[in-house]
């Protein structure tokens, strides 16, 4: 039996909040199973911390976090640090050095939350986001600024290797749980030279797995599927600027982003994986006590399914959905008036009742 050792970067705005209760989940699950032994190590970095050091994180903080299991990460933004500081300073480092170059979303409905739309049937599906090259790319400038013909490029990066890893994911992940359609994103017909290298390499990828039906909708197209017949999606695929923008819009589906978790993964496990709400720091209500933990909460059970403990998770998602379907408590972005406190409390005692009566 080891001990999961879990660095923890609370963040920004209602990062540590959100964080704070998962952590309590955690602990909980700790106290209960005596199989299962996790220990924290916080990191305070961020925005706060660049006002006072003039960085993000330490020089050596990528070295730091290296010999960690996993990393829990709050948020990032705050409106006195300019976002491609924030951004680029913190969170795409981790990313990047650490090869987390998948990023995994479900966009599931659970239970105990209606979706806006009227839906045919249960909305359920992942959404795999290449998440270390592709538009967030750090390759461009700007030329004449202040004059009359300034202009900026932004290249775009897309690898052979990249899409074919990505795609072998998503691949892999649908045989593994009885998944019958791959669909992947594109825009190929305007788009001609990367989105074709993405299309040819997503193609041969689905050319090994016979009983997995390959389905390829350009984005704009693909986002009004989303709103239009969402219970058809089974695993998506996106280079990284799309799967950003369809898994916004996936989570306004099944409830907002205050319930919509993430996992940035190392497949090969050379370096620790990321988990984190897709919130991020929401300022406008930083500080006032009332934001959703779930989505952070939910993330925390992706880690744990990472590291092994797919027992474990099943139960956090479980006592998420039971507070929900109970209806006593809830955040206000969810029609309720409870604390973010409340509701991470609600979700430790639920998982306490679970593994009790176990």
């Amino acid at each position: 039996m080891g001990e999961y050792k879990i660095a923890v970067i609370p963040g920004d705005g209602i990062g540590p909040d959100v964080t704070n209760e998962a952590i309590k989940v955690l602990e909980m699950l700790q106290k209960l199973d005596a199989t299962f032994k996790v220990s924290f190590q916080h990191f305070e970095w961020g925005s706060e911390y660049y006002l006072q050091h003039g960085e993000m994180m330490p020089k050596d903080g990528l070295d730091q976090l290296k010999e960690f299991d996993a990393i829990l990460f709050g948020a990032v933004g705050d409106a006195r640090v300019p976002d491609e500081v924030s951004i680029w300073q913190l969170i795409m480092p981790i990313r990047k050095q650490f090869q987390q170059y998948v990023n995994m979303r479900p966009i599931k409905q659970l239970a105990g939350i209606e979706s806006p739309l009227k839906n045919d049937g249960p909305i359920d599906f992942m959404v795999f986001r290449e998440n270390a090259e592709g538009e967030y790319s750090n390759i461009g400038g700007r030329l004449y600024n202040d004059h009359s013909q300034e202009l900026a490029i932004q290249n775009t990066v897309i690898t052979k290797q990249g899409v074919e890893r990505i795609a072998k994911y998503a691949f892999e992940y649908a045989l593994n749980n009885n998944k019958s359609k791959v669909t992947s994103a594109t825009k190929s017909n305007a788009i001609i030279h990367s989105m074709k290298l993405w299309d040819e390499v997503v193609e041969k990828v689905a050319s090994d797995y016979k009983g997995i039906e390959l389905e390829s909708n350009f984005i704009d197209a693909l986002a009004a599927y989303f709103v239009m017949r969402p219970e058809t999606f089974e695993v998506v695929i996106a280079s990284n600027l799309f799967g950003d923008i369809l898994t916004d819009l996936g989570a306004a589906l099944v409830g907002g982003l205050g319930v919509s978790p993430s996992g940035n993964i190392n497949p090969e496990r050379n370096y620790p994986s990321m988990f984190e709400a897709i919130h991020g720091s929401a300022p406008d209500i930083a500080g006032k006590g009332i934001a959703n933990p779930i989505a952070q909460i939910w993330s925390a059970a992706l880690m744990l399914e990472h590291l092994g403990r797919k027992d474990l998770a099943n139960a956090i998602v479980t006592s998420i959905e039971n507070v929900l379907q109970e209806g006593r408590i809830r955040t206000p972005d969810l029609g309720g008036n409870s604390t973010t406190e409340q509701v991470g409390d609600a979700i430790a005692e639920d998982v306490k009742s679970l593994l009790v009566t176990k």
